[in-house]
């Protein structure tokens, strides 16, 4: 399973790798909707968690355009801003939205959920 992680937030997502990486799941990070593209092009990701609110390109933008080249990859939102329920109102594709600071195996049972649907 390859995941791409995608959050402005060096710290945080950096951190969050390394915690899939130790439970066995290979996980590529990013800082921005850009490079993110650019590895989405060779390599297949089944799952993207990006963060909504990024500078010059949202994780919505970028989950519209990862959508249009790879229609099966799945999408876990990341937010710090607003309320899950908030999110889940204007939920788009079924999308899971979740709060930061995510706790790991919160998440990971999210990934697991999502990657069976």
């Amino acid at each position: 399973m390859n995941i791409l992680l995608v959050d402005d937030e060096i710290e945080l997502v950096s951190t969050l790798a390394e915690r899939l990486e130790i439970r066995g799941i290979d996980a590529h990070w990013f800082t921005n909707a850009e490079d993110a593209l650019k590895s989405a092009a060779s390599v297949p990701y089944d799952l993207a968690i990006l963060d909504v609110k990024m500078p010059r390109t949202s994780g919505l933008e970028l989950r519209d355009r990862l959508k249009r080249k790879y229609p099966n990859i799945k999408f876990i939102f990341l937010t710090g801003h607003g309320s899950e329920e908030d999110y889940r109102r204007g939920a788009v594709d079924g999308a899971v939205y979740l709060m930061k600071p995510v706790q790991i195996d919160q998440l990971i049972a999210k990934m697991k959920e999502v990657l069976k649907a």
